[in-house]
Parts: structure tokens; sequence; C-alpha cells
């Protein structure tokens, strides 16, 4: 497939050109486009890794697909080199080790000192049943409008916007990440907190809905606290 490449500001500099069409793997995601924009650009080696991606003119996490004809930015740091702004997302894209691992280095910056990252992990047995699978359904809009006031307010109370929250939806297997969550502060102390309320919080406000499938049967289970202001 091919993905048109725009490029901006120091990328653009580094790359000599504003665009191009790039040739990708059928498969590929936003990751697999920085590693080979990486290799055809090493110069881009010092500010592609900070740069956050932007897939048809809006913030994605670095697992996003990538379809034949999309759009795809690389959006340096803003404000003399001051964080992108936070990532949240709802995907049917799985979340695996390196998935993570590209989140965290989107969101590091040279003044953090700690990096904490919760993932939620599909198990096998929940309120004593076996459990089989789980799907998870969601107000798509709704939710990433919650978890951007979410990760608003870790902005303000911890004085960061190195925060992502990406959740999956559709059917996951036993063994397999539902949601991230990662925030990055300049004390360990600051990103514990931070990242514990916005998982929290999220569990308790953002519109998803998870069904336990079970060896007897299926339920959706209510987990959320009440969201009545």
């Amino acid at each position: 497939m091919r993905v048109r490449m725009r490029y901006f500001a120091a990328v653009r500099e580094a790359a000599g050109c504003e665009g191009e069409s790039l040739e990708l793997p059928e498969a590929a995601d936003v990751e697999a486009a920085r590693a080979a924009l990486l290799a055809r650009y090493p110069a881009l080696a010092g500010i592609l890794p900070r740069c956050a991606a932007a897939l048809n003119r809006a913030y994605v996490a670095p697992a996003a697909a990538l379809h034949d004809g999309d759009e795809l930015a690389f959006i340096p740091p803003v404000g003399g080199g001051e964080p992108m702004a936070a990532i949240v997302k709802i995907t049917r894209e799985p979340l695996d080790d390196a998935a993570v691992a590209a989140l965290e280095r989107t969101i590091e910056g040279t003044g953090d000192g700690g990096v904490v990252t919760f993932r939620g992990i599909v198990r096998d047995t929940s309120r004593g049943k076996r459990v089989r699978y789980l799907e998870y359904d969601v107000y798509p809009e709704m939710a990433e409008q919650e978890m951007a006031k979410i990760a608003s307010e870790v902005e303000r109370r911890w004085q960061t916007s190195h925060v992502a929250m990406v959740h999956r939806i559709g059917r996951l297997e036993i063994g397999e990440c539902s949601v991230v969550v990662s925030v990055a502060c300049p004390h360990r102390g600051e990103a514990f907190a931070a990242c514990r309320y916005a998982i929290d919080t999220l569990k308790s406000t953002v519109p998803i809905w998870k069904k336990e499938v079970a060896d007897d049967g299926e339920e959706w289970v209510e987990e959320h606290a009440s969201t009545t202001p």
C-alpha cells in the first residue's frame, strides 16, 4: 500500500522535501512507517522518535493501522521542545509489547525521571468463573472525549502533558492487553500517582462496557462507578 507522508519543521528539513508517497506492507502500522523513514533518512534519528503521529489529521497511537491512501505526518515537539499533546485512542489493534514500548517512547521527555505504565490484561478467571474471552463495546466519540478530559486533569494536577491512554474494543483473548495508560513525569512519585488516577478515573467514567464470556454463559459486567454529577 501507499501512504501519503507530510513533513513539517525539523522533519521537513531532514527529509529535504515537504512530503512524498511511502510504500509499505499491507499490514503496516504507524510505527512501521516511522521505522521506514528512519531507514530512509538517518538524519531523522534525533527527532523522529520524539514526534507524535497524526493519521488523517488526528493524533493516533504508534500501533494504529495504516491503509492505502492514508495521510500520515510525524509532528515534532512544539514550543522549543515542549512535549506533544496527550494521546487518547480507542482501537481494535493489538496492544502488544512493541506497541506499548513505542507508546512510552512517544510520551517520554528529556526532563522525565519516571515513566509509569499500567496494562490491563485479560485474565482467565473472574468472580469464580472460568473466562473464555472478553468483548468490549464503546461509545467511541464520547469515550475519547472523556479520556481527553482525564488527560487534561492529569496535566493540571501533575504539570505534565506526557500522557497516553489507549483502550481496545472488540473480542480479546486471554492474555491480551485491553488498556494501556502511560504517564511520564519528572519524578517517580508524581508518575505513579498520575497513572493511578488516570486508570481509576477511566474505569469509572469512560463509556466502555465489558462482556465476560465464560464456560457457563456470558454477562455484561457492571464494574463502573456512578457517573452522575
